[in-house]
Protein backbone atom coordinates (compact mmCIF):
# COMPACT_ATOMS: atom_id res chain seq x y z
CA UNK A 1 0.00 0.00 0.00
CA UNK A 2 1.07 3.49 -0.84
CA UNK A 3 2.17 5.46 2.56
CA UNK A 4 0.72 9.04 0.67
CA UNK A 5 -2.46 7.42 1.29
CA UNK A 6 -2.28 7.19 4.50
CA UNK A 7 -0.80 10.29 5.23
CA UNK A 8 -3.01 12.72 3.74
CA UNK A 9 -5.89 11.67 5.22
CA UNK A 10 -4.50 11.86 8.43
CA UNK A 11 -3.17 15.34 7.91
CA UNK A 12 -6.72 16.57 6.72
CA UNK A 13 -7.88 14.69 9.44
CA UNK A 14 -5.37 16.35 12.15
CA UNK A 15 -6.03 19.79 11.02
CA UNK A 16 -9.56 19.41 10.74
CA UNK A 17 -9.73 17.94 15.06
CA UNK A 18 -7.82 21.41 15.58
CA UNK A 19 -10.46 23.52 14.23
CA UNK A 20 -12.95 21.81 16.75
CA UNK A 21 -11.63 23.09 19.84
CA UNK A 22 -9.60 26.39 21.42
CA UNK A 23 -7.79 27.31 24.85
CA UNK A 24 -8.81 30.97 26.38
CA UNK A 25 -7.14 31.94 28.99
CA UNK A 26 -8.59 35.11 31.71
CA UNK A 27 -6.55 37.05 34.28
CA UNK A 28 -8.94 37.40 37.47
CA UNK A 29 -11.14 40.06 37.23
CA UNK A 30 -12.54 42.47 40.56
CA UNK A 31 -15.92 42.46 40.97
CA UNK A 32 -15.51 46.15 40.93
CA UNK A 33 -14.05 46.33 37.99
CA UNK A 34 -16.56 44.13 35.97
CA UNK A 35 -19.35 46.34 37.35
CA UNK A 36 -17.61 49.54 36.30
CA UNK A 37 -16.83 48.62 33.09
CA UNK A 38 -20.30 46.24 31.99
CA UNK A 39 -22.35 48.59 29.48
CA UNK A 40 -25.20 45.82 30.89
CA UNK A 41 -25.64 44.00 33.98
CA UNK A 42 -29.07 42.31 34.88
CA UNK A 43 -30.72 39.43 37.10
CA UNK A 44 -32.13 37.28 34.62
CA UNK A 45 -33.80 33.81 33.80
CA UNK A 46 -33.05 32.03 30.24
CA UNK A 47 -35.70 31.42 28.36
CA UNK A 48 -34.34 29.94 25.06
CA UNK A 49 -30.62 28.55 23.87
CA UNK A 50 -30.31 28.44 19.71
CA UNK A 51 -27.21 27.33 18.39
CA UNK A 52 -26.58 27.76 14.35
CA UNK A 53 -24.29 29.03 12.12
CA UNK A 54 -24.58 32.70 11.95
CA UNK A 55 -24.64 34.32 9.06
CA UNK A 56 -22.34 37.94 9.66
CA UNK A 57 -19.07 35.74 10.93
CA UNK A 58 -20.05 32.27 9.22
CA UNK A 59 -19.24 30.60 12.85
CA UNK A 60 -21.22 28.29 15.00
CA UNK A 61 -23.22 30.47 17.44
CA UNK A 62 -25.53 30.24 20.73
CA UNK A 63 -27.76 32.61 20.71
CA UNK A 64 -29.14 32.92 24.63
CA UNK A 65 -32.62 34.73 25.49
CA UNK A 66 -33.17 35.59 29.08
CA UNK A 67 -36.01 37.09 30.88
CA UNK A 68 -34.95 39.95 32.51
CA UNK A 69 -35.78 40.01 36.29
CA UNK A 70 -34.12 43.16 37.59
CA UNK A 71 -32.07 45.63 35.51
CA UNK A 72 -28.63 46.34 37.48
CA UNK A 73 -26.61 48.67 34.96
CA UNK A 74 -27.65 49.63 31.50
CA UNK A 75 -31.17 49.33 30.09
CA UNK A 76 -31.93 45.77 28.96
CA UNK A 77 -35.20 45.90 28.57
CA UNK A 78 -38.09 42.60 29.49
CA UNK A 79 -35.78 40.28 27.58
CA UNK A 80 -31.71 40.40 26.35
CA UNK A 81 -29.79 38.61 24.00
CA UNK A 82 -26.65 37.90 23.84
CA UNK A 83 -24.64 35.84 21.31
CA UNK A 84 -21.40 33.67 21.81
CA UNK A 85 -19.57 31.72 19.67
CA UNK A 86 -19.41 28.41 20.24
CA UNK A 87 -22.02 24.97 20.43
CA UNK A 88 -23.15 21.94 18.24
CA UNK A 89 -25.58 22.65 15.62
CA UNK A 90 -28.58 20.49 16.03
CA UNK A 91 -28.96 17.68 14.03
CA UNK A 92 -24.95 17.57 12.86
CA UNK A 93 -21.90 16.46 14.12
CA UNK A 94 -20.55 20.11 13.69
CA UNK A 95 -19.23 21.57 16.77
CA UNK A 96 -17.44 24.84 17.88
CA UNK A 97 -15.93 24.78 21.50
CA UNK A 98 -14.14 28.09 22.76
CA UNK A 99 -13.24 26.77 26.37
CA UNK A 100 -13.70 29.66 28.89
CA UNK A 101 -16.98 30.61 27.23
CA UNK A 102 -19.92 30.13 29.72
CA UNK A 103 -22.64 28.08 29.27
CA UNK A 104 -26.18 28.87 30.41
CA UNK A 105 -29.21 26.37 31.05
CA UNK A 106 -32.59 27.19 30.53
CA UNK A 107 -35.03 27.60 33.41
CA UNK A 108 -31.78 28.62 35.54
CA UNK A 109 -31.47 32.12 36.96
CA UNK A 110 -28.17 34.52 36.51
CA UNK A 111 -26.52 37.48 37.11
CA UNK A 112 -24.83 38.59 34.22
CA UNK A 113 -22.20 41.56 33.36
CA UNK A 114 -21.50 42.43 29.69
CA UNK A 115 -19.89 44.64 27.55
CA UNK A 116 -21.63 46.56 24.80
CA UNK A 117 -22.06 43.79 21.68
CA UNK A 118 -19.37 43.79 18.83
CA UNK A 119 -19.67 44.87 15.42
CA UNK A 120 -21.16 41.40 14.85
CA UNK A 121 -23.34 40.91 17.67
CA UNK A 122 -21.11 38.86 19.78
CA UNK A 123 -20.92 39.58 23.27
CA UNK A 124 -19.55 37.07 25.99
CA UNK A 125 -19.83 38.01 30.05
CA UNK A 126 -16.91 40.03 31.17
CA UNK A 127 -14.01 38.06 32.12
CA UNK A 128 -15.91 34.98 30.40
CA UNK A 129 -16.95 32.59 33.51
CA UNK A 130 -16.49 35.73 35.72
CA UNK A 131 -19.22 37.58 34.27
CA UNK A 132 -21.58 35.44 34.86
CA UNK A 133 -23.10 34.21 38.47
CA UNK A 134 -25.31 31.63 39.17
CA UNK A 135 -28.51 31.85 41.02
CA UNK A 136 -29.70 29.03 43.53
CA UNK A 137 -32.89 28.61 45.85
CA UNK A 138 -32.70 27.44 49.14
CA UNK A 139 -34.89 27.32 51.78
CA UNK A 140 -36.83 30.20 49.68
CA UNK A 141 -34.09 32.53 49.71
CA UNK A 142 -31.81 33.60 46.87
CA UNK A 143 -28.11 33.51 47.06
CA UNK A 144 -25.59 33.65 44.54
CA UNK A 145 -23.03 31.10 43.71
CA UNK A 146 -20.02 30.50 41.29
CA UNK A 147 -22.15 27.24 39.76
CA UNK A 148 -22.10 24.84 42.57
CA UNK A 149 -23.66 24.62 46.03
CA UNK A 150 -23.09 26.75 48.22
CA UNK A 151 -21.18 24.51 50.52
CA UNK A 152 -19.23 23.29 47.52
CA UNK A 153 -18.06 26.64 47.16
CA UNK A 154 -16.75 27.19 50.66
CA UNK A 155 -14.24 24.28 50.43
CA UNK A 156 -13.20 24.83 47.41
CA UNK A 157 -9.60 27.39 47.49
CA UNK A 158 -9.63 29.28 44.13
CA UNK A 159 -5.83 30.04 42.83
CA UNK A 160 -5.83 33.87 41.61
CA UNK A 161 -3.11 36.17 41.11
CA UNK A 162 -2.68 37.94 44.56
CA UNK A 163 -2.52 41.37 43.04
CA UNK A 164 -5.76 41.48 41.66
CA UNK A 165 -8.89 39.13 43.64
CA UNK A 166 -11.20 37.55 40.86
CA UNK A 167 -14.50 38.55 41.89
CA UNK A 168 -14.84 34.53 42.86
CA UNK A 169 -12.77 35.70 45.72
CA UNK A 170 -14.69 38.86 46.98
CA UNK A 171 -18.19 37.21 46.89
CA UNK A 172 -18.79 34.97 49.64
CA UNK A 173 -20.58 31.68 48.57
CA UNK A 174 -24.23 31.76 49.68
CA UNK A 175 -24.53 35.74 49.55
CA UNK A 176 -28.28 36.90 49.42
CA UNK A 177 -29.18 37.76 45.89
CA UNK A 178 -30.39 41.24 46.82
CA UNK A 179 -27.32 42.30 49.11
CA UNK A 180 -25.44 41.31 45.85
CA UNK A 181 -27.07 43.68 43.75
CA UNK A 182 -26.95 46.50 45.92
CA UNK A 183 -23.58 46.03 45.99
CA UNK A 184 -22.57 45.71 42.83
CA UNK A 185 -25.10 48.88 41.63
CA UNK A 186 -23.39 50.86 43.88
CA UNK A 187 -19.63 49.86 42.19
CA UNK A 188 -21.73 50.23 39.05
CA UNK A 189 -22.63 53.93 40.08
CA UNK A 190 -26.32 53.38 39.32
Amino acid sequence: MNPRRLIIPLMLSLQLWGLQAAATSVLPISLQRMAGTAAVIFHGRVTGNEVRQDPASGQIVTVTEFEVLEAVKGNPGKTYRIKQIGGQLPGSMRRLVIHGVPVFSVDEEYVVFLPNASSLGFASPIGLSQGKFNVLRQNGKAMVSRGRAPAAVLNTQQPALPEVPSALETVPAGTDLGEFLQTVRGMAGE
